[in-house]
């Protein structure tokens, strides 16, 4: 299923560039901040227009991860359509508490909405009830935070659907038996804990009985890391079949580890990745198939959503709706999770037909 607006999109926001407010990097679309007062709680108005001039703020776990650049430049750039400035700004590593100071500083520049992709659901909470009740709209995406501290949630895709789709992408590519890990990113990830406790559960169903996970290990979305950590799995259980990396940082580092090593051809990488990062590696073979949704979509979905908070068409409440430009209308579902579609299987048959 060839998506050719989502290259246009990353592409022209890209060129989306401004200053960091909180000494990480910042880019940002050119608009002029008309002190608008966003709207968190309360009583929804859909009818209401979307302000002008909405400041938004995108905190991802780290900046300069090419999964989350996609996300938050979609983001940019769909800030735009509706007259929206918007910036990112973010830590260089992912730890729990490395984004408080950004919320803070962000509280303090009084932000129409913050997006934030929690590396912690709860290490962030404090400051996030302080910016809602300061009516600052709050949506998390990618990786949620606690349901308390946000007003709803952007799910890339069902949690359960990607769990049990990992397994199953594996199992297939293993012949069901065997050994396999986990190659995570941070520990306290929710939405890498959310998925790998669906893969748990998948692999007690009987058709899994072959195939035992022999560990979990966490590369903290650091390139080199997840490399030695794909290094040390392989030296543990050198009888190793498979290796599930649901982070994109991770399954590039373990593809690029597997590529170089005596294991490429007997071990197989798959996980979720995006296509550029992982097009090399399904063409010399050590990648058959991995998973993904359309990052650009996510943040563009996220950008509207978050208007629509400031703009009190919507609350997060359970069954509103609002307008996501060209994503049409999005209803909001249990605890105010709003969910992209479902992932895409990328193999050498449709790679090429992919540009992010």
């Amino acid at each position: 299923m060839k998506k050719p607006p989502l290259a246009a999109v990353a592409l022209a926001a890209v060129l989306a560039v401004g200053a960091s407010a909180c000494g990480g990097t910042t880019k940002s679309s050119e608009a002029k901040d008309n002190g608008a007062a966003a709207t968190s709680g309360g009583k929804a108005n859909p009818n209401a227009p979307i302000k002008k001039n909405l400041k938004l703020a995108f905190l991802p776990k780290q900046v300069n991860n090419p999964y989350e650049t996609i996300v938050d430049n979609a983001g940019i750039a769909g800030a735009k359509e509706f007259g929206g400035q918007a910036k990112e700004v973010g830590p260089s590593d992912a730890s729990a508490s490395s984004q408080i100071s950004y919320l803070n500083t962000l509280i303090q520049q009084r932000q129409d909405a913050i997006l934030i992709a929690a590396n912690d659901p709860n290490a962030v909470c404090g400051p996030l009830k302080q910016a809602m009740s300061r009516k600052i709209a709050v949506v998390a995406y990618d990786s949620d935070a606690a349901k308390e501290c946000r007003d709803v949630f952007i799910n890339q895709a069902s949690s359960e659907e990607i769990g049990r789709s990992e397994v199953k992408v594996m199992s297939d590519l293993i012949g069901g038996k065997g050994k396999i890990a986990i190659l995570s990113a941070t520990a306290n990830a929710t939405n890498q804990n959310t998925w790998i406790g669906f893969m748990k559960d998948e692999l007690k169903k009987p058709e899994y009985a072959g195939i035992k996970l022999v560990k979990v290990a966490y590369g903290d979305d650091d390139d080199q890391k997840s490399f030695q950590q794909t290094q040390g799995l392989l030296q543990a259980y050198p009888d190793l079949k498979g290796i599930i990396a649901p982070t994109t940082v991770g399954i590039a580092a373990a593809a690029r580890y597997v590529s170089g090593s005596k294991y490429k051809g007997t071990v197989e990488v798959s996980g979720l990745g995006t296509p550029d990062q992982m097009r090399k590696f399904v063409k010399d073979g050590t990648v058959s198939k991995f998973e993904l949704w359309n990052p650009g979509d996510l943040g563009y979905l996220a950008s509207y959503a978050a208007a629509a908070l400031a703009s009190g068409q919507i609350t997060g409440a359970q069954g509103e709706t609002f307008k996501a430009g060209r994503l049409g209308e999005r209803t909001i579902g249990k605890d105010g999770e709003v969910i992209l579609g479902p992932p895409t299987v990328f193999d050498k048959s449709n790679i090429d037909n992919f540009h992010f």
